[in-house]
């Protein structure tokens, strides 16, 4: 018996739904394994090797499929990986809840690029909705001093351009719908770890000396929720359009800050509720016009 519609719509945006609360919180276990001396590029290699090498059997799908879409992969990789890199460590440095936000300006850039690269044309409602979204960034991002909207720390820039990639892969893995999602995982993955590991290069981060249980607990992190996290997202985003999915993972942010006020003594100010509020509502304006088409 064939899937009903309302089935096949539901499995997407629950795998994206899961994945968004497992990235709201991933954050907490990261921090533990930083406080215990593992430097957050070295989380990221041990991370995401660990869920590459679960997947091991998948590897000659891997090379067989990359020849055949070679550019396309290699710029999701190198998104991928610097999207989770970024992400890492702007919630290791910076606070969650204005970091979360930040990251997920990403609908606006996976509007942007789905029009450009997919000719998923925004409507003029679409683009209204964009303006507030905007709106909710300029407001957390102003800088009294300067007089213009301009991030504050280093966090505040990971964070950005964290989302800019991350709206970069989803319109990358959307666009390779010949390609397997358990090979597309694969190549993700495998974007992290080569990604951390120039890093880890560049800035000469040497391999640190931490106890066993730090690099079990890595690799456990890595063997379960990176594994069901970049799953459920793989799954959501190729099974339905990029504004929507970008829109459903901004539940993230509710768990980030329920999260942060529950494990850390972080304070919410004004802008990043003001902001906030307006980035939330123009997600929340964004799925009821995808309800009602």
């Amino acid at each position: 018996m064939m899937p009903s519609k309302q089935t096949t719509n539901f499995l997407p945006v629950l795998s994206l739904l899961i994945a968004a609360t497992l990235w709201g919180v991933i954050w907490y276990p990261m921090r533990l394994l930083e406080q215990g001396g593992l430097h957050g590029a070295w989380q990221a290699v041990v991370l995401y090797a660990t869920a590459a090498l679960i997947f091991v059997r998948c590897w000659p799908r891997v090379f067989e499929a990359y020849p055949k879409a070679l550019l396309n992969l290699t710029v999701m990789a190198l998104a991928s990986g610097w999207c989770n890199l970024s992400f890492m460590l702007a919630v290791l440095d910076g606070e969650i809840v204005r970091v979360l936000l930040l990251f997920y300006l990403s609908p606006i850039w996976a509007v942007v690029l789905g029009w450009l690269l997919l000719g998923e044309r925004p409507s003029r409602g679409g683009l209204s909705v964009l303006a507030i979204a905007l709106s909710g960034a300029v407001i957390m991002l102003w800088e009294p001093r300067v007089g213009y909207p301009w991030p504050e720390t280093g966090a505040d820039w990971l964070a950005l351009s964290s989302g800019f990639a991350f709206a970069i892969m989803n319109v990358e893995t959307r666009y390779l719908q010949s390609i397997d999602i358990d090979v597309k995982t694969v190549v993700a993955w495998l974007g992290c770890v080569v990604v951390a590991g120039v890093v880890v290069v560049v800035m000469g981060i040497s391999l640190p000396v931490v106890s066993g249980s730090v690099w079990v607990g890595a690799l456990l992190l890595g063997a379960l929720a990176i594994t069901v996290m970049t799953l459920a997202v793989q799954y959501g985003v190729t099974h339905m359009p990029v504004q929507r999915s970008a829109v459903i993972l901004l539940f993230e942010i509710v768990a980030g800050a329920l999260s942060s006020q529950l494990l850390t003594d972080e304070v919410i100010g004004w802008q990043e509720w003001v902001g906030g509020v307006l980035i939330i509502l123009a997600a929340y304006l964004t799925a009821k016009r995808e309800i009602k088409s």
